[in-house]
């Protein structure tokens, strides 16, 4: 199962890809939204994370840049903010508010994986 976490936060990275690599994913990481793009474009992927404010591409952009290229990848919008009122955010499949506790983002990739 591999996961593009993309975050500009360097402690978030790390923190997702030990969390995450530890139950077993693979996971590669963007800390720009062109960087995603890029890996995203070359790679293939089972679910993206992806931040919201980032200093050069919004996460809502690139949500959609992505749900163009591969409208079937499940994307969940991660951000320290609450946007749950910005409609944008609804063609993600999930939203979740950043915590140190990833128990809430682990069930929400292993709920998206069981659909």
């Amino acid at each position: 199962m591999k996961l593009l976490v993309v975050d500009d936060d360097l402690n978030i990275q790390r923190l997702y890809k030990e969390e995450l690599e530890e139950e077993g994913y693979e996971v590669t990481i963007a800390g720009t939204g062109k960087e995603a793009l890029e890996i995203f474009e070359k790679g293939t992927f089972d679910i993206v994370t992806l931040d919201i404010l980032m200093p050069d591409i919004d996460g809502i952009s690139l949500l959609r840049k992505m749900k163009e290229q591969r409208p079937n990848i499940p994307i969940i919008m991660s951000t320290a903010y609450d946007y749950r009122d910005d409609f944008a955010v609804w063609a993600s499949e999930a939203y979740i508010v950043k915590s140190s506790d990833l128990g809430e983002l682990k069930k929400t990739i292993k709920k998206l994986i069981s659909q």
